[in-house]
């Protein structure tokens, strides 16, 4: 047994180093030690890109929305429709932004937030804080107030974006339930009636 022992270790270690050398089935093995980094990449870096498309077009809508509130367009929809209840306002103006957006977004989705202001210092522009109600939905109370001329106004456009979950889905801010939060703002004061009659 001790004289074939050397033959065996002999012939073992030719056989681990013809296996060493080999080169078959080298493209495959790295291949598949690559691939997977390299898609999730791929998959993070088009839905990054997706992400930063979706919210320029959600701040232009934005900004084309709030044009309609400062050139008092709105307003004087909403005074020609004086029998009008303020959600019944809010409905109309989601309608005239949704063509802006609904290449990209669902309009019944999107959450919108308008509020006036006597003055630049109580005015707030920031990202709300989104809170759920125990069926997932969004809970947050809305504004909607046409302003007058002369006063401040902030007009968001919120909406829940759905992001992919794995590796590098958690690139973009998760609410935990698999949507990042998304806003387009527009801040403005609102032309003075005379302003506006004597252009």
């Amino acid at each position: 047994m001790f004289r074939s022992l050397p033959k065996y270790l002999q012939r073992l270690a030719r056989e681990i180093s013809r296996f060493a050398g080999t080169r078959d089935g080298a493209t495959a093995v790295e291949f598949a030690l690559i691939a997977p980094p390299f898609l999730a990449t791929l998959i993070a870096i088009l839905e990054v890109s997706l992400f930063l498309f979706a919210q320029a077009l959600l701040q232009n809508a934005a900004v084309e929305a709030g044009r309609l509130f400062m050139t008092n367009q709105e307003q004087n929809t909403f005074t020609q429709n004086s029998d009008t209840t303020t959600q019944e306002q809010s409905a109309q103006f989601e309608s005239n932004v949704c063509p802006m957006i609904s290449a990209l977004f669902t309009c019944s989705s999107l959450m919108v937030n308008v509020q006036s202001y006597s003055s630049v210092s109580g005015a707030s522009a920031g990202e709300p804080t989104l809170t759920f109600n125990a069926q997932g939905g969004v809970s947050n109370a809305w504004s909607f107030e046409s302003g007058t001329p002369g006063e401040l106004m902030v007009v968001q456009l919120i909406y829940e974006w759905p992001i992919l979950s794995g590796p590098f889905g958690y690139v973009l801010p998760n609410l935990g339930n698999g949507h990042a939060e998304m806003m387009g703002v527009s801040a403005f004061r609102v032309e003075p009636q005379n302003l506006l009659e004597s252009q």
